[in-house]
């Protein structure tokens, strides 16, 4: 009878725990969003609370962008840095209309380590005081491993691997020499199981979202906030392989009002998938065994891989 009531017990405990964790990005959405209602005093300026420049990576487009522009809202200079010139110098010149000053730089984050001296010298001046991790390259369309080219591999693994933790290692000494400073890396709802047909994409997730929590176990005692953001579908071109995807809905919002949702949630809560219909998603993806998952994501892609043909074959009639 004990070892019986024992398991009981331990199997309760375990399913407690379960929905708890599944259940916290929606519990943080909630309390972030109480937060300056019952506790003002807490809810401090992001310039004071991290410092008056942000440096945000993929910042030209989708939310990368549309985060530039909430935080330049907030009084917060810019740093820009994508590949793309005219397009850095477009949103620029939207950003200064807020009354905040902006520095471009000019970098294509697919050719590797080549890259960052350039970066390093172009910030050496600036006391950059958020980092936002946001760069990020998809697949063309969902495809098994062997289709995927060699070169688009590497080009994931440069973009979303590399670039968070080189950045993330350039900027964090000066956080910590001034005791404060924000990292946020932005992950994705592929991070939650092995994907079949985006196997590159979702393991690099991984990385972000295991890098993301160790630096913060090393850095939080230092004063540095770490923020792990973990959005699921957005209606942006990286998913230009789906016409469902990209013309959204209430379940997947288009980059400014996501990145609306996700700025408020900045220094208030460290795990958020950014935005609260995603969370409630994420709670009950969560519940399923991993296995169910990755089948599910697999049938998903199926589908999404079908659609993309679909529409090539009638763009070309």
């Amino acid at each position: 009878m004990f070892i019986i009531v024992s398991l009981a017990v331990i199997g309760a405990l375990t399913v407690a725990y379960i929905i708890i964790d599944s259940f916290r990005s929606v519990i943080e959405l909630i309390v972030s969003h109480l937060t300056p209602y019952f506790l003002p005093q807490d809810v401090q300026p992001l310039w004071k609370k991290f410092g008056n420049w942000a440096v945000i990576t993929g910042s030209t487009d989708g939310i990368g962008k549309h985060y530039a522009l909430e935080l330049a809202q907030k009084s917060i200079n810019i740093v820009l840095i994508s590949r793309n010139t005219d397009k850095l110098k477009s949103v620029a010149e939207e950003i200064e209309k807020y009354g905040v000053k902006t520095k471009i730089i000019v970098a294509d984050f697919s050719k590797g380590i080549e890259i960052y001296q350039h970066i390093e010298d172009e910030l050496k001046d600036i006391p950059i005081g958020i980092l936002v991790n946001n760069v990020g390259v998809q697949y063309e369309y969902p495809m098994p491993l062997c289709e995927l080219p060699t070169a688009k591999a590497w080009e994931i693994i440069n973009v979303n691997v590399v670039a968070v933790t080189t950045l993330t290692r350039m900027l964090l000494p000066a956080m910590v020499a001034r005791g404060k400073g924000a990292v946020v890396n932005v992950s994705s709802g592929s991070e939650l199981q092995p994907l079949p047909l985006m196997a590159v994409y979702a393991a690099s997730k991984v990385y972000v979202r295991n890098f993301t929590q160790a630096i913060r176990e090393e850095y939080s005692p230092l004063g540095i906030y770490v923020q792990h953001v973990s959005p699921l579908f957005v209606s942006t071109k990286m998913n230009n392989f789906s016409q469902r995807l990209i013309d959204g809905n209430l379940l997947v919002p288009d980059a400014a009002t996501y990145a609306q949702s996700a700025v408020l949630l900045l220094g208030r809560v460290q795990n958020t998938t950014g935005y609260w219909l995603h969370g409630i998603q994420y709670f009950f993806i969560k519940l399923a065994p991993e296995r169910l998952r990755m089948r599910i994501g697999h049938h998903m892609n199926k589908d999404f891989r079908n659609e993309h043909f679909r529409n090539t074959k009638l763009k070309a009639q």
